[in-house]
């Protein structure tokens, strides 16, 4: 960069708009095509790793050929004087993390237009091989409407930049790339981005949006991973009353931790969001003798639905529980071994069958003191003492039938 703040010549730098701990942001002004730009200035640990740079440039011209109105263009990128930067439009608005931080959450309507916006820009870079990884407030720029008046706007921005540094060595080993609050369940086991992530990560903003704080809360990201695993969110409704239930059911949608539960893509959500809007419910419904994982009649949900297959989608019906089955009528008479007069009767036999249980006890103790005194020991009371319990385990068995 030179003395003049100017960068290659091209580029007079101005405000600075922002800052972190990958880059400058600051607002400039592009001589050569004389309009407002923004310029971020990679900071100076990532400018002097070349592998990410290359990755990074690489990265950057790819973002550069999405052109979409809900996308901040990139311009341009280069290097002066060791600097590393890219050239993107320039979006006079708040970011998502801006708006939560000064006016908190959003009324329902307009978190959900947002949240529209949002994965109209997620849909097209996802259709070109392009995922995000880093959706959060902080890079969803609003633009009008409640902010500046007029008719809203959303930008999504940072692509490319997640990508480049999850593939760089200057991550510690086994850490992830992103804020940990946004990552969904797969990448925090480490597993390769897709568009089912974009999707995780803006049901967190959406939830965000709705209830002012975070569907999972965790100071790491093991304590995150571990509440994901074993816990599920609250509905929005809990923390907002006036969120809907079915358009808190559809940002939980969003955040089911198993992807194939999750809407296959972000169009998928943009339309959950917009009819559960409307009142209509578009949780997952299950088909009869289903269970609770598996979904659309046992396929899995990563399939893309066709519009007409999401036009003519119905509201789940309620849940009921299945009718248990009827109890077998008792008969007009009772079986035997039923009624207080069978009770009886049965008490008694017991006691009978204890009387004589105690009498063959008894003719052992005495069989056993005749053996001793030299009698011939062959029967007791006129049989066996195995005779005799035979006959009792008969009269039971016969009793309790």
């Amino acid at each position: 960069m030179s003395a003049q703040g100017l960068l290659s010549g091209r580029y007079e730098l101005g405000e600075r708009l922002g800052s972190g701990g990958m880059s400058n942001v600051y607002q400039a002004i592009d001589r050569i095509l004389e309009r407002t730009v923004a310029v971020k200035i990679l900071a100076e640990h990532l400018s002097d790793d070349e592998r990410f740079v290359a990755r990074f440039r690489r990265e950057a011209l790819a973002v550069a050929k999405l052109i979409h109105p809900n996308i901040v263009q990139v311009y341009d990128t280069g290097v002066d004087e060791g600097r590393h930067y890219i050239v993107m439009e320039f979006v006079e608005g708040r970011s998502g993390a801006q708006i939560l931080q000064r006016q908190g959450p959003l009324d329902a309507e307009r978190a959900a237009e947002v949240g529209a916006q949002a994965c109209a820009g997620l849909d097209y870079a996802h259709r070109r091989g392009i995922i995000h990884r880093d959706v959060k407030p902080g890079n969803l720029m609003v633009v009008g409407g409640p902010v500046g008046g007029g008719e809203m706007t959303v930008k999504l921005t940072d692509f490319g930049i997640a990508r480049a540094m999850e593939q760089t060595r200057i991550t510690q080993v086994g850490s992830v790339v992103g804020t940990a609050a946004y990552l969904a369940p797969e990448q925090v086991r480490g597993e390769e981005a897709t568009p089912a992530t974009d999707v995780y990560a803006l049901g967190v903003v959406l939830y965000q949006f709705l209830t002012g704080r975070l569907p999972y809360e965790g100071s790491t990201l093991a304590e995150l991973a571990v509440r994901q695993q074993n816990e599920r969110p609250l509905p929005p409704t809990t923390y907002n009353s006036e969120v809907s239930e079915t358009l808190g059911a559809a940002v939980l949608r969003a955040l089911e931790g198993d992807p194939s539960r999750r809407y296959a893509s972000a169009d998928e959500l943009a339309g959950g969001l917009r009819r559960g809007l409307e009142g209509e419910d578009v949780t997952l419904p299950l088909t009869e003798g289903s269970t609770p994982t598996q979904v659309l009649g046992g396929e899995t949900a990563t399939r893309h639905l066709d519009r007409t297959a999401q036009t003519e989608y119905r509201p789940a019906e309620p849940r009921r529980q299945a009718p248990r089955a009827a109890a077998p009528q008792a008969p007009a008479t009772a079986p035997r071994g039923h009624g207080a007069f069978s009770r009886f009767v049965r008490f008694v036999l017991a006691l009978v069958a204890l009387v004589l249980i105690a009498a063959a006890v008894a003719s052992v103790v005495i069989v056993t003191t005749d053996k001793a005194a030299g009698v011939k020991v062959t029967e007791v009371a006129g049989d066996t003492v195995d005779q005799v319990v035979e006959d009792l385990k008969d009269l039971v068995r016969k009793n309790t039938e």
